[in-house]
């Protein structure tokens, strides 16, 4: 039953001869909010949410009034939002699912019902992750990776059928359907839902961050962490800080030659120099109104990258013409446009038409060809910088951003690309087949058309394709030693690439489809021929990676490659065929001609006329129904998994799933959490930490903390699989983390990968060891850091791991939001230094014992605590930290000892 405590509720026309019910915005603005029509459009959402679900307890009047109140830069106060849906990619929905199984064993040892643990909200699990290229190039590539990818998977395959019928409300979408982020635009978001008469806007969260890709159809929805995504299943609301929104003033419109990937790169630039982490963006003007839902989503994807918690545009007639485009029926359509226009939430707005907390200007007219790198999204270069930046980067200082080499990187040419001449194509493929070429620094050994940025948008797509095309039908050729790859988003990219006859091309430039999942840009690119990464160790090269996706932070895309580029499809494609990044794609020429004449990439750039004569193949709305109409049935490979029946998972020895350890000792009543006190720095990190650097990813090396574990237990190394797969595995993925090879522990100058010094010793040894050899005295540890520690992916095991290794506290300067709220929800309490202040200028230096006073189980949010730093001569550092315990319910949290904790309380004894 709904509740109408602030008799809101109306009556409206949802089309067909329907007549619906809703929480109605207009009637709030006359009880009292006359200005409501003039806050952003996501917070009229929140205020949506919390009128539907006010109960007086979870969701009170102040919460309502609070953002029915909302103005620009006022004082804000924790909300609650309640979803209407969750969505799970099977990386970070592994340990979910295992953690639900965990409450109902929990439950089952306590006598209690194991179905008190059933999500309350649909669930939809898309797999999408788990796929590795390890075939390219070839015609039976795709083929080839899924049978690998389900013989490598079986065991967590068979544990997600376990779960779709154990758990009433979690459906699963099989591999080889696409990405996450495009499924759920093509066919999992419904704009509106109807519950008991009522209509609710669809808004969601998901288990990775890139879940704002929704944004750009007009969803609310963001990327949380698996320990949030968890609550909100279990019917608890995502609890928030009322956000500030940023306005984005887009005017003008993209140049001929422009993609939507280089006005992405330059928004993110541009908004990451705003500071607008942890904030709301919406999008607004004459140049957002003119964007496709496409290139919105686009925008909307790269949130993370740029900071933001979202990335948002509100529901338009670009909207209902996407939703009509990719198969949407005209009754869902009708119900759409009639709720949001009830609501007056309809329309983009123009300049002046919402009171925004700041507002950022940029003219799309303005942007110019770009990529982004080597090591951030943010980090952009213009097309014509690229290999002038490189060279700089080569010898800039480590602490810049460089590579702080001293040798000349000028001591060999640049690799040749090869041409589809007789004599050449058998030269370049003779070096391939009997040694490494003459690899040099800057040179390209992968380049990735991948799935999560860039291919669920048909314009840059289509371009990539025709100048494919044009190359092919100019004789240039990709060297054979780069490994190209091609990971559509979806299904329906093949259809449309196919319809319009550019399929041969790619494949013929080694872009043929390889997988229909997260490929390269989630680290799955699988390996290099190991004659490569011989002549890469060697000689100690810098070697790049070109791919069209979001994230390029160090060893995600490769662990040998240590420069990698974000870029629009066109422009992988035509990097790959110069060889390296040190060409200047503007004025050197790509190859030549079987005639030897040079191509330059202005030679074979789509004109606007060759994109508009087939852009009509990728609006067919039968394309998409006929992708879609089977999206929970597998085909054979699915089928052949079989997998247990029964409410509670049987935990059968495994490699990939065990019942992770955080409910042992559970009980009714909360233990409080104990005082830091006595502990010892277990890593001191610079800036821009990310999660890639703190959570187990890609490669598991044969002489790590995990693969040893995996020996011991008869796993060859070529059956390692990924850290991503075994994330259903807790004794793997706690000895890998802090395992990335590029973290730099400053208790070690110099060193990089996950080392530390343990103390008092001094004693290098790996960070899982060290803190083994902690954990047998009892000594608790903490990690000291600097500015947005933990951005990047929506990581739970960052935090899961950081909880296992024994920390107590991570220390920084200041945090990414998931991640913050990630480490509450285990039970890790982030700290923050005063401003000014860092482990550097308190001349700590990992030799010291750590104290946390003020540490209490019902800490006060945000409250100051003092820290205590004892030298082993006895001198004593102290200074104050802020606990980033940001609201009432992470205090909660907290003291509970974590999100799981605090959860399976409530659904067992309340």
């Amino acid at each position: 039953m709904h509740q109408d405590e602030f008799r809101v509720m109306r009556s409206f026309d949802a089309g067909f001869g329907r007549e619906g019910q809703l929480y109605s915005l207009p009637a709030v603005a006359k009880v009292g909010y006359p200005n409501l029509a003039r806050l952003p459009v996501s917070i009229r959402i929140l205020l949506e949410s919390a009128l539907r679900n006010h109960d007086g307890s979870t969701v009170t009047s102040a919460h309502v009034e609070a953002l029915a109140g909302w103005v620009p830069n006022g004082v804000r106060d924790e909300i609650p939002f309640s979803v209407a849906r969750v969505v799970l990619q099977d990386f970070t929905g592994t340990p979910l699912v295992c953690d639900l199984a965990a409450m109902r064993s929990a439950a089952v040892r306590l006598g209690k019902s194991p179905d008190l643990v059933e999500p309350l909200v649909p669930v939809q699990l898309v797999i999408d992750h788990s796929v590795q290229i390890n075939e390219s190039g070839t015609q039976n590539a795709i083929r080839r990776n899924m049978e690998l990818e389900y013989e490598r998977n079986r065991e967590r395959y068979e544990f997600f059928k376990w779960g779709t019928q154990a758990f009433n409300t979690l459906t699963a979408v099989p591999p080889g359907f696409g990405i996450i982020h495009q499924v759920n635009l093509e066919a999992l978001a419904k704009g509106v839902f109807e519950r008991d008469g009522v209509y609710l806007p669809d808004t969601l969260v998901g288990t990775d961050s890139h879940t704002t890709m929704i944004n750009g159809i007009g969803i609310v929805g963001w990327g949380v962490g698996g320990i949030e995504a968890e609550s909100a299943m279990l019917g608890q609301p995502v609890y928030m800080v009322a956000p500030d929104v940023v306005g984005v003033h887009l005017t003008g419109a993209l140049r001929e030659g422009v993609t939507i990937t280089d006005a992405v790169l330059l928004i993110t630039e541009k908004l990451r120099q705003t500071k607008v982490v942890g904030k709301f963006v919406e999008f607004f003007g004459e140049g957002a109104a003119n964007l496709t839902a496409m290139d919105r989503a686009t925008i909307a994807n790269m949130a993370p990258e740029y900071g933001a918690t979202m990335g948002f545009f509100p529901v338009d007639d670009q909207t209902v013409a996407y939703y009509r485009a990719t198969g949407r029926t005209e009754e869902e359509i009708a119900a759409l446009q009639g709720y949001y226009k009830a609501q007056g939430l309809y329309g983009c707005p123009a300049a002046g038409d919402i009171d925004y907390s700041a507002v950022v200007e940029i003219d799309l007219s303005s942007i110019r060809p770009s990529v982004a790198g080597p090591k951030r999204p943010q980090d952009r270069i213009d097309l014509a910088e690229v290999s002038r930046r490189f060279d700089e980067l080569y010898s800039a200082p480590v602490a810049s951003g460089g590579y702080g080499r001293t040798s000349d990187i000028d001591h060999r040419s640049v690799v040749s690309p090869a041409v589809t001449t007789e004599g050449s194509m058998a030269l370049a493929l003779d070096v391939a087949a009997d040694s490494p070429p003459d690899l040099g620094h800057g040179d390209i050994l992968i380049a990735a058309i991948t799935s999560c940025t860039n291919t669920s948008n048909p314009e840059v797509l289509l371009t990539a394709g025709l100048l494919a095309r044009k190359a092919v039908e100019r004789g240039l050729w990709v060297s054979p030693w780069i490994k190209t790859s091609f990971a559509p988003g979806s299904r329906v990219v093949t259809d449309y690439l196919g319809a319009a006859g550019l399929l041969p091309a790619l494949e013929q430039l080694g872009f043929g489809v390889a997988a229909y999942g997260c490929g390269v840009c989630a680290g799955n690119s699988g390996p290099l021929e190991p004659a490569i990464d011989a002549t890469i160790a060697r000689d100690d090269l810098v070697c790049a990676a070109v791919l069209s996706g979001n994230r390029n932070f160090e060893a995600r895309i490769h662990p040998a490659l240590r420069a990698n580029f974000l870029m629009s499809p066109p422009l992988v494609i035509a990097y790959a065929i110069a060889g390296s990044v040190r060409v200047d794609l503007f004025k050197d020429a790509l190859g030549t001609d079987p005639d030897g004449a040079p191509v330059t990439l202005a030679d074979i750039w789509p004109t606007p006329a060759e994109i508009d004569s087939i852009r009509h193949f990728a609006n067919d709305p039968e394309a998409f129904r006929k992708v879609y109409a089977d999206k929970e049935k597998g085909g054979a490979l699915w089928d052949a998994v079989e997998s247990p029946v029964g409410a509670t998972y049987p935990w059968p020895h495994s490699t990939y799933i065990a019942e992770p350890p955080l409910f042992e000792g559970f009980t009714e009543e909360v233990v409080p959490p104990a005082p830091v006190s006595g502990a010892r720095i277990l890593a001191i990190l610079g800036d821009s930490i990310t999660t890639d650097h703190i959570s187990p990813a890609g490669i598991i090396k044969t002489d790590s903390p995990a693969g040893r574990w995996l020996q011991e237990r008869q796993i060859a190394p070529a059956e390692f699989n990924t850290y991503g797969t075994r994330r259903g595995q807790h004794e793997v993925m706690v000895r890998g983390t802090f395992a990335n090879v590029r973290l730099r522990n400053l208790m070690l100058p110099g060193s990089e990968g996950g080392v530390t010094a343990m103390q008092p010793s001094g004693e290098v040894m790996s960070i899982f060891d060290a803190s083994e050899a902690y954990r047998k005295t009892a000594t608790p540890l903490v990690i000291l850091a600097g500015e947005e520690y933990g951005q990047g992916s929506s990581r739970d095991w960052a935090a899961k791991g950081t909880f296992l290794l024994g920390v107590r506290a991570v220390i920084a300067r200041s945090f990414e939001r998931i991640h913050r709220s990630n480490l509450i929800g285990m039970g890790v309490l982030p700290c923050q230094f005063m401003p000014g202040e860092s482990a550097q200028s308190l001349g700590l230096d990992g030799s010291e014992v750590i104290s946390i006073d003020g540490m209490t189980e019902e800490i006060a949010p945000r409250s100051i605590l003092r820290m205590t730093a004892v030298k082993p001569d006895g001198s004593v550092i102290s200074a104050d930290v802020q606990a980033r315990v940001d609201s009432a319910i992470e205090t909660e949290y907290f003291r509970h000892g974590g999100v799981p904790k605090y959860v399976l309380r409530k659904l067992l004894f309340s």
